[in-house]
């Protein structure tokens, strides 16, 4: 059987002569296993949270994989690392077991399953075809009545689609789009938040051949039409106005301008949501569903989401049931967009295949999700986060679509939500994790969160004493919960570094490389490391890369982005340490990197010291040094409420940094700020603080529709220090 092989240092709970539950929390192996504390300094990390019972192993749909392949499929493998050694080495072999065990529907094909390299130039699964929509709605044949959507809204909305009414709503919306048109390859984007229709929309494109793109009605018109009009799509689903902390955003004025900038467009499918969920519509809304774009030679049809027009445009009959273009593993399913803080975004192109086979294998594998789960991640539609959740409908579990604030009306209202839902798996960035360890929230306390089964952290590293809080104020006593933390990127649709059933949890570690993901860290040279901070580095193909940029004739921006410097490689741009035992700590992103005396750091650390005084709510670090010579230490901090950044909190930062990291690591500066910019999405914006630090002026250093709180981008000049 597979199962968690510890080593000669590290024991499962049941060989220590324990139940075989969950481990005590905040243990730590005495050997200090792996030497893990060892390598990473001794600051707090490695400590034992959870480790895998008998049964958990037992029950992990890992360990059934496992058993199918020993069936006559595949190697006869111990453990997970030779599960995951055999994964990289043969990925040829792993990705067909992928296909095959979980049944994808759609053609094989008899081509090679991979050619061409080296990378970027591979090509997956030639001559296979399939579509992503029909796998998604493959247990509406199954299981029609099963619920496949819960979705919640700030504003009040609520409700429930079972995997029928899912199916039956997503074949009407495919029948409107063929009565507007649009075909295979065609583009569909969308300016709608996290709501049932953005996820039919999507199905509807998909299930066509059609292209999806969405971004979330929080950005900026300028924002959306610097990614949207790079793929000039034919129909936009948009939406009148959003709930978020307690009020309602009207975004009409914001879709009259996008349309303007959208020549393309045949067509503009309005959703009432501001309307139905109560918030005031005034004269604007005439216009809204007016004649066109002031100037537009050929204004777009304007359409209501009721009453798109359903059905064959040459027949008076209802549509039918949910019909599939099959397509090349190749052909794109969507267009997602990097952050775009500086520049045009980039339109990372995803297939069909790549996706199907990525979020099977990590969903099920890794997070350990089936039929039976019921599956929420806070995200919204323009962050990646919102893509994979909907990959929860390829498993047939139930996922929970949540539209407004996260802490509104109080910090714990996600936890809330879990609750009314029965989530069993609940994904968020580790900034709200924090954010409620530092409100002394004790959510297990206050909520009935019995279902929870996991908790999947990403956007940011976890730092350990947010995993601690995880197992003291979430897991009860004796609950098999398995922490998460995921790292990976909107460039491959998933992560590649994670949780695994099989793997112990242990404070500030990441549990190890996910399967079929052959991630290493290097040195300056291209030499593989271990045990120390090197660049994250895939060195093997992916199916879930992306097929390329939108509108990059021979790949020259897409080679740029990933492969120049280490040519066949691929470089993620983040700073990460592989431990000995597989392990991985992630350090933050390599071009945000503290060098202080020759001696480098990722972000993180410094932020974990920092933000863990009771009187900082944020901050940002930046190193204004450059190639060849040293810069200036900056630190920005903004205080909690009732707090000011004055001599006593001052000393305790340059102290805590002192003792926690080392003495060249103390600022040279500190200055109180009133936000710390981030994107829509959640992450620091250091670069760009650092470009105006080194002279760019503050209009030229960033997108502001691309930012949260643009705002606050004026406060980070030279000044005087603290």
């Amino acid at each position: 059987m597979l199962r968690h092989m510890p080593t000669d240092d590290q024991v499962t709970a049941s060989e220590r002569g324990g139940s075989g539950g969950s481990s005590p929390r905040g243990s730590t192996d005495p050997a200090d296993p792996a030497g893990s504390a060892t390598a990473l300094g001794g600051r707090d990390y490695g400590a034992t949270l959870w480790e895998p019972s008998e049964r958990s192993v037992r029950d992990a749909r890992i360990t059934g994989y496992a058993a199918w392949l020993r069936d006559g499929r595949g190697p006869e493998l111990s453990g997970y690392d030779e599960l995951w050694r055999w994964s990289v080495a043969e990925p040829e072999a792993f990705w067909i077991s992928v296909w095959e065990y979980f049944d994808v529907l759609g053609r094989r094909g008899d081509g090679p399953v991979l050619s061409g390299g080296p990378m970027p130039d591979v090509r997956w699964f030639g001559g296979a075809t399939l579509n992503y929509a029909r796998n998604a709605l493959r247990t509406a044949s199954t299981q029609p009545g099963q619920t496949a959507v819960i979705f919640r809204s700030e504003g009040g909305r609520s409700g429930t689609l079972s995997y029928s009414e899912l199916a039956a709503e997503v074949a009407r919306v495919r029948a409107g789009l063929r009565a507007l048109g649009v075909t295979k390859g065609d583009r569909v984007a969308a300016y709608l938040p996290n709501i049932p229709e953005a996820l039919i929309g999507l199905l509807a494109s998909a299930s066509l051949g059609a292209i999806w793109s969405s971004c979330s009605p929080d950005f900026g018109a300028h924002s959306v039409i610097d990614r949207l009009a790079q793929i000039s799509p034919k129909v936009l689903f948009a939406v009148d106005g959003y709930p978020y902390g307690g009020r309602w955003f009207d975004r009409r004025q914001q879709v009259e301008d996008i349309v303007a900038e959208m020549p393309s467009l045949d067509a503009v499918i309005m959703v009432d949501y501001m309307a139905a969920g109560g918030a005031g519509v005034g004269a604007a809304s005439a216009r809204a569903a007016g004649d066109g774009a002031a100037g537009s030679s050929r204004p777009p049809a304007r359409l209501r989401w009721e009453s798109l027009p359903a059905g064959d445009p040459a027949s008076d009959a209802p549509p039918g049931p949910a019909e599939f273009e099959e397509v090349p593993f190749d052909h794109p399913l969507w267009v997602l967009y990097s952050s775009g803080t500086t520049g045009l975004p980039k339109p990372i192109v995803h297939g069909h295949g790549g996706i199907v086979l990525e979020h099977l294998k990590s969903m099920a594998l890794h997070h350990d999700l089936g039929p039976r789960d019921v599956f929420f991640w806070y995200t919204t539609t323009g962050w990646m986060m919102w893509n994979y959740l909907v990959g929860g409908l390829l498993l047939g579990a139930t996922v929970v679509l949540y539209d407004g604030s996260a802490t509104h009306p109080g910090t714990d209202a996600l936890w809330r939500l879990a609750d009314q839902a029965g989530v069993t798996y609940f994904g968020t960035g580790a900034p709200y994790l924090l954010a409620c360890m530092k409100a002394g929230l004790r959510p297990a306390a206050d909520h009935n969160l019995s279902r929870l089964r996991g908790i999947g952290s990403t956007g940011s590293p976890l730092p350990p004493e947010g995993f601690r809080w995880v197992y003291d104020a979430v897991a009860t006593e004796g609950q098999d919960l398995i922490l998460g933390s995921y790292s990976g990127g909107t460039d491959l649709c998933t992560g590649f570094i994670g949780p695994c059933p099989l793997l112990p949890v242990r404070a500030g570690v990441l549990s190890g490389r996910c399967l079929g993901a052959s991630v290493e860290a290097y040195d300056p040279a291209g030499r593989p490391l271990t045990g120390e901070v090197g660049e994250l580095v895939i060195t093997r193909p992916m199916p879930s890369m992306p097929v390329g940029f939108w509108n990059d004739p021979g790949d020259k921006r897409y080679r740029e982005s990933y492969f120049a410097d280490y040519p066949g490689v691929w470089r993620h741009g983040d700073w990460i340490m592989i431990l000995p035992d597989g392990g991985c700590v992630i350090y933050g992103r390599s071009d945000a990197t503290l060098n202080r005396g020759g001696v480098r750091m990722g972000t993180s650390e410094f932020y974990r010291i920092v933000e863990a005084l009771p009187q900082v709510a944020d901050s940002m670090v930046i190193d204004t040094g450059r190639l060849g010579q040293e810069g200036r230490l900056i630190l920005y901090v903004v205080p909690a409420a009732g707090h000011e950044l004055d001599d006593d909190l001052v000393g305790q930062i340059r102290s805590g940094l002192r003792s926690g990291l080392s003495p060249r690591h103390v600022p040279d500066e500190i200055h109180q700020v009133p936000g710390i910019p981030r994107t829509l999405s959640g992450k620091k914006l250091e670069v760009p603080v650092r470009k105006i630090l080194l002279g760019t002026p503050v209009a030229d250093a960033a997108d502001p529709d691309a930012l949260a709180n643009p705002e606050v981008l004026a406060s980070f000049v030279p000044g005087p220090a603290s």
